[in-house]
């Protein structure tokens, strides 16, 4: 993860798409030196340029261009519906770039065919990014260099933590697990939340209380060598009061019930490559 992007007087990271996920990783290139001067955005509606505007003094061109030609890497971050309407207009800009894509389900096959490079680096973040507390995966078709890998790597750094996989249809998983699983825990947190108001506290604290939860049980569970088994074990006393509730949760399958959820998410990632993503 060392090392800083290139921020040479030439060089440019150019954005294919400016929202959200575009926006974690602008904020954190910014926040690590580079100019807005070295990043080109192509953003074709205009309330989310005027966000960019307004968030980070960056004017986004309505539609791809010659200032593309500039760019070292392209940051595919549009919908998945779109990407290959977005790749027709790119194409005769960004030959000679290495490409990044961040869009969920679309495989390196069809961006391949759509860029006409095969210097294509899919990556599945999740939006914990926007705050510089993500974890993204990453897979390099064969044609991306080690330097490639290298740049891919320190964009992506500054939006948290980052892994390879080796084989692509990981992604789908990925998407499922970490793409998709900030949900989760709204979802959860939604229902502690309820649950707490329902036993008689402020729907305030018990937000409160259930973000901490969380987030110091993630925490703990990060610091600590045991498995995940081992830690719900220590703090589930039978006969106490996590017994009840675990026990609660058995009887209803809610694990396994999880478990198919998070199936049902890789399925879907999946079916957007084959829906969006034809040759």
């Amino acid at each position: 993860m060392a090392g800083s992007p290139d921020t040479s007087s030439t060089a440019a990271i150019a954005f294919i798409g400016g929202g959200n996920m575009a926006s974690a990783i602008i904020g954190g290139l910014l926040r690590q030196g580079t100019s807005p001067a070295q990043l080109e955005v192509v953003e074709p509606f205009a309330p989310a340029r005027a966000k960019l505007r307004e968030q980070f003094g960056l004017e986004a061109l309505e539609a791809a261009g010659p200032a593309l030609r500039r760019a070292h890497l392209v940051v595919w971050a549009v919908k998945p519906q779109t990407f290959r309407d977005a790749a027709a207009q790119a194409r005769a800009h960004t030959g000679g770039a290495l490409h990044l894509s961040v869009a969920a389900g679309i495989r390196s096959d069809s961006i391949a065919a759509w860029t006409g490079t095969e210097r294509i680096v899919r990556c599945m973040p999740n939006t914990p990014a926007l705050i510089g507390k993500g974890i993204s995966a990453l897979y390099a078709r064969p044609g991306v260099s080690p330097d490639d890998r290298m740049q891919a790597e320190q964009v992506i750094a500054t939006t948290g933590e980052w892994l390879w996989v080796q084989d692509e249809a990981q992604l789908d998983a990925v998407t499922a697990l970490s793409g998709s699983g900030p949900a989760y825990v709204f979802f959860f947190l939604e229902a502690m939340t309820q649950a707490g108001v329902e036993m008689g506290l402020p729907r305030e604290q018990a937000y409160r209380l259930a973000v901490a939860t969380f987030g110091g049980a993630a925490a703990l569970a990060h610091a600590s060598q045991e498995p995940p088994e081992v830690l719900r074990q220590r703090v589930t006393s039978k006969g106490g009061t996590t017994h009840a509730a675990i026990a609660s949760m058995e009887h209803d399958r809610v694990q396994a019930l999880f478990v198919k959820a998070l199936h049902a998410a890789g399925r879907r990632a999946r079916e957007l490559g084959d829906e969006f993503g034809g040759l």
